[in-house]
């Protein structure tokens, strides 16, 4: 039988009425996930470092620190203007070519996520490819793999937190 919970928070409620609130203040489901995953990646790291108390109420404070977060980040990067931009020397037949410096740090970096993402389990692996590379839903991928919604997350959320931990270490090699 499949979990009804993590780390003291129904799932229900994670992919319920919490994901329906970020939903509607991102108004992008996309963005909403993500920064719902990213939410549960920092309460993971406080749940097994502490007992909480009131899981609901600590993960919503957490989904408040992450939305303020990304609007931060977002705040922080200006649109360029349509000529100046990679997809207009694109459409004009003048690509941009990377300098071989960037070329090898995004084959470095491509390397690191190959690795990371091969050492998670079969089952972990396929659940993420399903939902981030081929765009299926949780319910999609749960009929496809004959496996509960609530397993689907509980994969998803173990690939998140190592590809959060991946960045981690990425940052700390590159900053």
């Amino acid at each position: 039988m499949a979990p009804t919970s993590w780390f003291g928070i129904e799932l229900s409620y994670l992919y319920g009425t919490l994901l329906d609130g970020i939903v509607r203040q991102t108004r992008c489901s996309h963005r909403a996930r993500d920064i719902l995953h990213d939410a549960l990646v920092r309460y993971a790291t406080a749940a097994s470092a502490s007992h909480i108390e009131t899981p609901h109420l600590y993960l919503r404070r957490i989904v408040g620190s992450a939305l303020a977060d990304h609007y931060r980040l977002e705040r922080r990067y200006i649109a360029l203007p349509e000529e100046d931009s990679d997809t207009a020397l694109v459409r004009q037949g003048e690509a941009r070519v990377p300098s071989p410096e960037e070329i090898a740090d995004m084959r470095q970096r491509l390397a690191q996520l190959q690795a990371v993402l091969e050492a998670l389990p079969p089952k972990c692996r396929e659940v993420f490819w399903l939902l981030r590379i081929e765009g299926m839903s949780h319910e999609e991928i749960s009929t496809r793999l004959s496996i509960s919604r609530k397993t689907v997350e509980g994969h998803v959320a173990r690939a998140l937190v190592r590809l959060v931990a991946l960045r981690r270490h990425i940052g700390t090699e590159h900053g």
